[in-house]
């Protein structure tokens, strides 16, 4: 079998696919376990701090255009990044999302990111894209309303706002059209620390930030160890090699494996169950990305 043959992925490469998505997927119950030692805004801001600058000094200039690094940083770093740590954190306003389900909610990007298309890029969406759309955001409705009846809506919320500044990010790295993608996430991991440690600074209070530092156990240390090198520079580095490698719609919809690795390991490490609404709104969500990504 060729490489150059895009029909057809070596047995190798699937075997990294699904390693990557299974990495992502548990990353949902890692930031649950992390928050137990930061704040969410600090833990973030620690997050792309631990995973940019030491690659900064030797991977060479940005790719891209600045406008495009910093609009990126901002939208994917600060307002994804920051709003679902939140979501997921301990808040008694507005945290307590399930890992699992926060993994499942976050993957309506997708959807944002074509009607972000279809208004600015003048990219007209498929009728399989639309009714994708409109099965997925039915689980998510249905999901709204279980979760409104028994736990943290408003954490919901912060998701569903999370996956729109996703889809941000989507149409900005779009315009942007980076030769070598690893290199631009490394440089926009570098815009976030900054602005998250301000907001850390006004909202998290300088105090919990001392003592989140000065108090950290080695459970907050491995966390932040595996959201920054495992999660972000590992599945990043493969999963750029394996678009380098294949078309975009060999390895796409591999992404549909995260959430079901994220609500996999919630049950085994969190011991989250589902009600069977939120089931049946699972298998929506998930019907629905399956016919987007046909």
């Amino acid at each position: 079998m060729s490489l150059n043959n895009p029909k057809f992925m070596l047995r190798r490469d699937i075997g990294l696919a699904i390693t990557t998505m299974a990495i992502w997927g548990f990353n949902f119950v890692v930031i649950k376990i992390g928050l137990a030692s930061f704040p969410p805004l600090l833990f973030t801001a620690l997050r792309f701090a631990l995973s940019a600058f030491p690659l900064v000094l030797f991977i060479g200039p940005p790719p891209v255009p600045w406008r495009y690094i910093i609009g990126i940083g901002l939208a994917l770093g600060v307002a994804k990044f920051g709003l679902l740590f939140i979501s997921l954190s301990s808040h008694p306003v507005w945290g307590g999302m399930p890992a699992g389900l926060a993994s499942l909610v976050l993957q309506s990007q997708a959807f944002f990111t074509i009607v972000y298309a279809a208004l600015l890029l003048k990219d007209r969406p498929r009728l399989m894209q639309l009714l994708g759309m409109g099965v997925a955001f039915t689980g998510i409705g249905l999901l709204a309303i279980d979760t409104g009846q028994s736990g943290p809506i408003k954490a919901l919320g912060i998701v569903l706002v999370a996956a729109a500044s996703w889809g941000v990010s989507n149409i900005l790295m779009k315009l942007a059209n980076p030769p070598d993608v690893f290199r631009t996430i490394v440089w926009v991991s570098v815009v976030p620390p900054l602005p998250l440690l301000a907001l850390s600074w006004v909202f998290e209070g300088p105090t919990r930030i001392f003592h989140a530092l000065t108090h950290v156990s080695w459970v907050g240390i491995s966390a932040l160890a595996y959201i920054a090198f495992v999660s972000t520079l590992f599945g990043f580095a493969v999963w750029n090699a394996l678009l380098k490698r294949y078309q975009a719609s060999l390895v796409a919809p591999f992404s549909l494996l995260v959430p079901v690795f994220g609500l996999i390991s919630a049950a085994l490490f969190l011991n989250e169950q589902l009600t069977l609404s939120q089931v049946v709104a699972v298998i929506l969500v998930l019907c629905g990305l399956i016919l987007n990504s046909l």
